[in-house]
């Protein structure tokens, strides 16, 4: 008994059992964490292009989809055009996932009205079309409908005001020679904010993807490389140097808001072998389904600049987005966590308030702190800028691999290591106004002549 009083002083003493007084949940961050209809960052993400579903997922069956808090149908009528619209037939709020699709549209199953892609009322043949209440109806309302593109895969809607369209953004990557894309869709049980952060949030790989769960990718990954966050207008880079035995291993990750995002080669750079600027392993956009749910929808890059070729499968694709693949038993998830694991297990809404944020995470604070205040400018009529400056341009990304021989000097190795970081980083930034082909070309020779010259 006298033992068990011992061990309670002992309790008492060192002030560390805080179970009870933290046992209450910090609150979420909601300003970025609600994104339906009418909530700040909600409007603020109906201002971009996302994309919304796989193009081998549209056909004439009707699918029903649920995007930003909205349940929608997405269908390709029988002339092949795409259209999605709200769920609910307008008439007497029937599920158009019943509908039929034809040349023209999508025809109700209860009253057979019919819709055209851009929620146009082509026909109401229970009612006389020429009626004065038929004919005010087709003129005064339309069935709520979103513009949509597809492309290479993936098809993209704008979900915003009308009147506030933007362009559609297209970015150097989508143009990079010898490079087969596969796009792909992953679903995670958690706020898109989760998924978001972990691209700026460099140090994770080492961890999640280098020791905790054993080596998900190369021995490199395991390294604790030096850090350096670039922000650049509404463009966030990470940009993580390590050293691995005689070469150094530049990786950047990349963020432009409000959720496109890259991240370097997965299976491609190891650091055991000279690369320059090798193109990222994904090129990704983290939707929101609802405040609960989100989807990554992406390409997985692959070929020269890319991955290896032969990772170009569907499971190939699960393990460059989340270290492993989605479908594994609970005991596979434990004893090898992947990124699914690490931000679901934050729960459905992460409580950012109780949050111990470090150095390491200034991507994250800052790129989320510009989502604030752009969300609260929209507020008061200010609308967000978006990723390509002026119309037409093609927006320059930075998302890379970079590996050089660089063996170790008698000086401090990772303030050295650091710097080339930075120089490489200044060489893309350097070259930004270079057509595409000629930019790459100039910071892959750059790259080749700093390795052969030593000159760092």
């Amino acid at each position: 008994m006298n033992s068990y009083k011992n061990e309670i002083k002992k309790f008492k003493k060192k002030n560390n059992f805080r179970g009870y007084k933290q046992a209450l949940l910090p609150k979420s961050d909601e300003l970025i964490s609600q994104t339906d209809q009418g909530t700040s960052c909600g409007e603020y993400l109906r201002r971009y292009w996302h994309p919304v579903v796989l193009t081998s997922e549209v056909s004439n069956s009707p699918l029903q989809i649920r995007i930003l808090g909205e349940d929608l149908i997405i269908f390709k009528t029988t002339a092949n055009k795409i259209g999605l619209v709200h769920k609910n037939c307008p008439h007497r709020r029937a599920s158009l996932v019943y509908g039929k699709c034809e040349k023209k549209g999508i025809r109700c199953c209860y009253h057979g009205w019919l819709f055209a892609p851009d929620g146009e009322i082509l026909e109401t043949p229970g009612e006389n079309p020429n009626s004065k209440s038929a004919t005010k109806l087709r003129k005064t309302f339309k069935l709520g409908a979103y513009p949509v593109i597809e492309y290479n895969g993936l098809v993209f809607a704008y979900m915003g005001p009308p009147e506030n369209i933007p362009e559609f953004p297209h970015y150097d990557v989508f143009d990079v020679d010898g490079i087969t894309t596969r796009p792909y869709r992953i679903e995670y049980n958690c706020n898109w904010i989760q998924v978001l952060d972990a691209i700026m949030d460099p140090v994770h790989t080492s961890f999640l993807h280098g020791q905790s769960s054993g080596i998900q990718f190369s021995k490199g990954f395991a390294e604790v490389g030096e850090l350096e966050f670039f922000e650049r207008g509404i463009q966030y880079l990470g940009c993580n140097t390590r050293r691995v035995d005689d070469n150094v291993w530049v990786r950047v990750n990349e963020l432009i808001l409000p959720n496109f995002t890259q991240a370097g080669s997965a299976f491609a750079a190891d650091g055991t072998k000279s690369r320059y600027f090798g193109r990222s392993s994904f090129t990704r956009w983290v939707v929101p389904v609802d405040d609960n749910h989100c989807i990554a929808l992406a390409w997985g890059n692959f070929g020269e600049r890319g991955d290896p070729i032969e990772h170009n499968t569907k499971e190939g694709c699960e393990r460059i987005e989340a270290g492993e693949i989605m479908d594994r038993t609970w005991e596979e998830k434990q004893k090898s966590p992947g990124d699914a694991e690490a931000v679901e297990g934050m729960g459905s809404i992460s409580a950012h308030k109780g949050e111990h944020l470090m150095p390491t995470d200034y991507g994250v604070m800052v790129y989320r702190r510009r989502i604030r205040k752009l969300a609260k400018n929209l507020e008061e009529g200010k609308e967000p800028p978006q990723p390509q400056q002026k119309k037409g341009d093609i927006i320059r990304t930075n998302g890379q691999d970079t590996v050089l021989r660089v063996p170790k000097r008698n000086i401090d190795d990772r303030k050295f290591i650091k710097s080339i970081g930075s120089a490489v980083m200044k060489m893309q930034f350097g070259a930004e106004k270079m057509p595409i082909k000629d930019r790459d070309n100039h910071i892959i020779n750059k790259l080749a002549n700093m390795e052969k010259s030593g000159a760092f």
